[in-house]
């Protein structure tokens, strides 16, 4: 619930920047996982920052966009303006240097997307082994047996008056 809210302030840093712009020296700083689902790079900037890239969103940006999942921006790398869209679930970093503000997420490693050629399986199979997986597991009550539920109180721990 906390990332969540905290990603709120993210969105709504960025909404108020798109909308008013950034005033006096604040900027941000945004650092992301390139290989999370919905993150659109160009593909010579996701060559280059393969697991994690950092943007500054400051003077030249153009196009700011902001929606419940995410946001997009047009940005200039080396006098080519790329347009970024970015799911904030991918957001690993989020700060404001002009005001000694920052924050950090956890990106969730399973819904980061492997590399195409680090696949060790093609899709086809994964799902043709996914078919075949068991669709429940049992377990033992003999592995159980060792696990006894006792309540104790803590009364004997406190000290007497």
């Amino acid at each position: 619930m906390v990332e969540s809210a905290l990603r709120r302030v993210v969105r709504d840093a960025l909404i108020e920047a798109g909308e008013v712009g950034l005033h006096g020296n604040h900027h941000f700083y945004i650092s992301f996982n390139t290989s999370y689902p919905g993150v659109s790079v160009a593909d010579y900037l996701r060559q280059q920052y393969a697991e994690e890239m950092t943007i500054v969103v400051q003077h030249q940006f153009w196009g700011l966009e902001v929606t419940d999942e995410g946001f997009a921006v047009t940005l200039s790398f080396n006098k080519v303006q790329e347009r970024l869209e970015i799911p904030f679930a991918a957001v690993s970093a989020f700060a404001d240097p002009s005001v000694q503000f920052g924050l950090q997420f956890r990106v969730d490693s399973d819904a980061v997307a492997a590399p195409a050629d680090s696949q060790l399986m093609p899709p086809d199979t994964i799902e043709a082994a996914q078919d075949d997986a068991p669709q429940s597991t049992t377990v033992d009550p003999a592995l159980d047996e060792d696990r006894s539920g006792e309540v104790i109180t803590l009364d004997s721990f406190r000290k007497k008056k």
